[in-house]
């Protein structure tokens, strides 16, 4: 399925339906007096955040999402049919924003939970809900209003616990299929994942926790560079990112800088991601080239104060450390939180 984050769609709630101008005429009854019904309510359109979708790509096509109008009230006090409510069900994680001011208007976060886009209009009254002791025959029925009709923004910023950042072809998407079930498709050439990829860690006695793989950041990424400010979003709702070092290409990669680099862009973004707890992991430490360079590269990160994680994706080796350390910094930010 081809992931979609963004979405921008129109939506038209249902009109009321109109009341009635309607008279009793029965045998046997004169002067019946006034008996028209009230129009129904028009049908809201509401978002609904549901946990078995993953991309936006349903609400791609220009189309105009309607509820249905309310019908109108008849005779014999017959109020009309409310018109039914049209939902539209986003993936949790999506955010809905004024298309034209682009203030955000909602956050849904929780599985079924529901946000009104645009409520239908109010049933016109009709005239028996005019008679009074002095007019007794009125002839008069109001229309039902017209529903809000509105244009939204659509963005899908992923719920993960962990982000896997780094330079394209540093072995996120290996480093993602060995700790999870999940099966990115993994090449070796740069930008091989153009998609945000999730995958889940279990873990024994604890909730697992989810990580997602990060597609195209490169310098300048907050600025359009790569794939970056498609999705560097997804980064914000993330509590831990790890960032992934390669230095398999020899002299020509500077691990320090590109861990400055990327930082930068983050920054750049957002602020306050800068503020995140962040595990550094230097992969393919299988190749001996990288083993070789693995201590210097150590030590320079030791002056910054990073502990470098030595792992390697394809065969496994101090990934099982790498995820402890994971676990131990998720629980440390839980607890953290609940003490607030």
């Amino acid at each position: 399925m081809k992931f979609v984050d963004e979405a921008r769609i129109h939506v038209k709630a249902g009109d009321g339906g109109n009341g009635c101008i309607s008279f009793r005429r029965e045998k046997f009854i004169p002067r019946g007096g006034p008996d028209g019904g009230d129009g129904g309510k028009g049908g809201d359109v509401i978002l609904q955040a549901d946990t078995q979708l993953t991309t936006l790509l349903d609400l791609t096509y220009p189309r105009q999402i309607r509820a249905q109008k309310g019908s109108h009230g008849k005779g014999k006090d017959q109020t009309g049919k409310n018109g039914e409510n049209f939902t539209i069900r986003v993936p949790v994680g999506t955010l809905v924003r004024d298309d034209q001011t682009g203030e955000v208007l909602q956050d849904l976060l929780f599985e079924d939970q529901r946000f009104v886009l645009a409520e239908g209009g109010r049933g016109g009254r009709g005239n028996a809900r005019f008679a009074t002791a002095t007019r007794r025959a009125p002839r008069r029925a109001e229309k039902g209003d017209k529903g809000q009709e509105h244009w939204f923004r659509l963005e899908l910023k992923l719920l993960a616990d962990v982000g896997l950042i780094g330079y394209p072809n540093v072995g996120k998407s290996t480093l993602l299929s060995k700790i999870s079930s999940a099966r990115p498709k993994i090449a070796d050439y740069p930008f091989t994942t153009l998609v945000p990829n999730l995958g889940v860690v279990e873990r024994e006695d604890r909730r697992p926790f989810v990580v997602a793989d990060i597609p195209g950041l490169i310098e300048g990424a907050s600025k359009g560079a790569g794939l970056g400010l498609s999705f560097l979003r997804h980064v914000e709702r993330t509590r831990l990112l790890i960032h992934l070092l390669d230095i398999s290409e020899g002299h020509s990669r500077d691990p320090v800088k590109d861990f400055h680099a990327l930082n930068r862009e983050l920054k750049a973004y957002d602020p306050s991601l800068q503020k995140k707890s962040q595990l550094v992991a230097l992969n393919k430490i299988d190749l001996p080239s990288v083993r070789e360079r693995a201590r210097t590269t150590e030590n320079q990160f030791q002056k910054m104060g990073h502990r470098l994680y030595l792992i390697s994706g394809q065969t496994g080796e101090g990934v099982k450390v790498l995820m402890e350390a994971v676990s131990h910094t998720l629980d440390s930010i839980s607890d953290q939180v609940n003490e607030r």
